[in-house]
This record gives structure tokens, sequence and C-alpha cells, in this order.
């Protein structure tokens, strides 16, 4: 064989052995024989990344992850969130699967009949939520909300999905839209006739079914007894709101002086009509309940014990169940909302 035979052969063998050379290197796979997760915060870039991951050792070359995405022109920003790595991944592949992967979530429930303060408390400790609202206060609620005074009722209970480093403000946006839309859809398919002036009243009357009951199909009838309560120009007389009231300083036991206090302004007992605000977050079960109450004579209803409830259209009635199912079981000045019934008024 010629000298120059003999050159071109090694060359030729040379470029395929640094072709092969390069092709093992270009698809070197990660380090993680498991799957890592990896955040991606605002203004992360492939380049900040790889060295990130070359540090934490699942990543064997950085400069090698940087040239393969300058080459194949993903280089851009990434997508802000969590992101579960399979293993053993190929550069390609590796920027790949971040092109197109899907955020790890996370999720928060509000649950129906929550304060808000308790709504707010979830919130505080959801996992990976960024508490961009400091501090996490009806006030600031308030403020992000563009809502004026008590925002209590306006976060509609149900479980929201979000993303790591997603804003609680983000949360908290999309449970006043989502019970803005709820109650308006409610307040489009009302009955008639009901004393309300706007779907405000309805979503106050809706807070208090939800505390007042948990069983489904007694909201409806707990609404029509409180919609003839107002309709006669009777109190209301239900304790959920006078506990409402009463605060963080509430501790169990409604007093009888409770029921008597006029400066409480939530007290239904010694105050007409609905309450200030809602007491609670309503779901759409007490929404639907409020605006579409149960026709019927009742005008009165006391706990069984077991959950549910015992209505009664007159005062006689009332009192016989009250013996029956309170007077052994409950202290001396304990009252079932609503109690007593108060005198018409014209």
């Amino acid at each position: 064989m010629s000298l120059s035979k003999r050159l071109l052969a090694l060359s030729s063998l040379t470029f395929l052995l640094l072709s092969a050379t390069l092709l093992a290197i270009w698809q070197l796979p990660t380090n993680n024989e498991q799957p890592v997760r990896i955040e991606v915060v605002s203004g992360d870039t492939i380049s900040s990344l790889s060295r990130r991951w070359q540090a934490d050792g699942w990543l064997p070359s950085a400069l090698l992850l940087r040239i393969q995405a300058r080459l194949t022109g993903q280089e851009r920003v990434l997508r802000v969130g969590e992101y579960e790595i399979p293993p053993e991944l190929s550069g390609g592949e590796l920027l790949s699967f971040l092109a197109t992967a899907t955020p790890v979530t996370y999720r928060v429930s509000l649950i129906e009949g929550l304060q808000l303060r308790d709504a707010l408390t979830a919130l505080a400790q959801a996992p990976r939520l960024t508490q961009d609202l400091n501090p996490l206060t009806p006030e600031r609620v308030a403020e992000v909300l563009g809502l004026q005074g008590n925002p209590e009722g306006w976060l509609y209970p149900d479980t929201y999905v979000y993303h790591s480093g997603e804003g609680v403000s983000s949360v908290l946006r999309q449970a006043y839209q989502r019970m803005r839309g709820q109650l308006a859809e409610a307040w489009e398919q009302r009955a008639a006739d009901l004393p309300y002036h706007s779907p405000y009243e309805a979503l106050i009357m809706a807070s208090i079914v939800e505390k007042e009951t948990g069983v489904i199909a007694e909201r409806p009838v707990i609404a029509g007894v409180f919609v003839r309560r107002m309709q006669k120009n009777m109190r209301l007389e239900t304790d959920p709101t006078v506990i409402y009231g009463l605060g963080p300083q509430f501790d169990g036991n409604l007093r009888k002086k409770h029921l008597q206090d006029r400066t409480n302004p939530y007290n239904t007992y010694r105050q007409k009509g609905l309450p200030p605000t809602p007491i609670a977050l309503a779901g759409r079960a007490a929404l639907d309940a409020a605006l579409n109450p149960a026709d019927g004579d009742e005008l009165y209803f006391v706990a069984r014990g077991d959950g549910s409830h015992q209505f009664s259209a007159t005062l006689e009635e009332h009192n016989k169940a009250v013996r029956k199912y309170q007077i052994f079981r409950r202290k001396k000045d304990y009252r079932s909302a609503p109690a007593e019934a108060a005198t018409p008024e014209s």
C-alpha cells in the first residue's frame, strides 16, 4: 500500500474515531438514576441553570449543555416552575424536555364555611406559594381585589392549582373572580319576590345558610325560614352571626349576654335584617339555596344533635322541639337559631 493510501486510511480512521467520540460526548447522559426535581425562577437561563445543575452533581457538563443549547437554538429563558427531570437524559433530550414539560403543580383548598381569616391561614401555609402580600390581612386582600370595607365572603371555596413561586395574590384573584361568576350566575336564576336588594345581600344570606347546616338537602329549607322571617319583618335570630361578630374572643360558649348585646352589629337577635357582611365562605349549593329557597310555612328550626334540624311553623311547635332536643343537652342560657319570634312590625 502506498504511503498516500496509508495516510488516507489513517485519516479516515481518525475521522471515524473522532466522530464516534464527539457523538458519545453529544449523547452523554445525565448522572441521575432517579428523577430529580429542579426549580426555574424568573430570570433563569440555560447558562445559569447548567452551572447550578453541574454543581448539584447530576449534570456531567455545563459547558456541553450550553453548546448544545446554542447549536440547537434553545438558549431562551425557561418557564418559571418546578420540573421532574427523568433519569439519564442526553443533553438534547433534556433541552427538548424543558421546552415542552408541564411544571409541577400544587393545590390549596378553601373550604365552605371557613371565615376569611382561616382561609388566609390556609393560604399562608400553602407549600411553595409565594407570599407576595405582607402582611396577609383582610385589609391587604381588600386592597388587592379592589373592594371597599370587609372582604369577608368574596373568596369562592374550591381547590386552587398553582405553580411553585406563584404569588398568593394570584390565587386570591382567582377565588374572587370565581365567586363573582358563581354569584352572578346564581343571581340570574333567582326566584321571584326575594327580600334582597342586591347580589351582595344574597351572598350574605348564603354565608349564613352555609354556617347553619352541612346537610345539603336542608339548605333550601333553612334559607326559606330566613327569607320568610325577613318578609314578616322578624329578626333572623341566628347564632353564627353573633359568633362572627364576637370575633377571636369567642371561646366556644355562646352566652345570654352575647345574645342581648346591642353593640354587636352581627347580633341578629337584636338587629333586624341581614348582618353588614357575609360571615363565611359560601359554596354554590348555599348560593342556590339563598336565591331559590324552599317553599313552606316553617319559621323556626332547632338542631337535633345529629347534624340535622327539626323545623316548625309555630312558636309552640318550636318550643316543644327545643325541649325535646336541647333542654337536657345544653346549658340553660343556650338558644338555637332562630329561637324566639320577634313581634311582626309594620
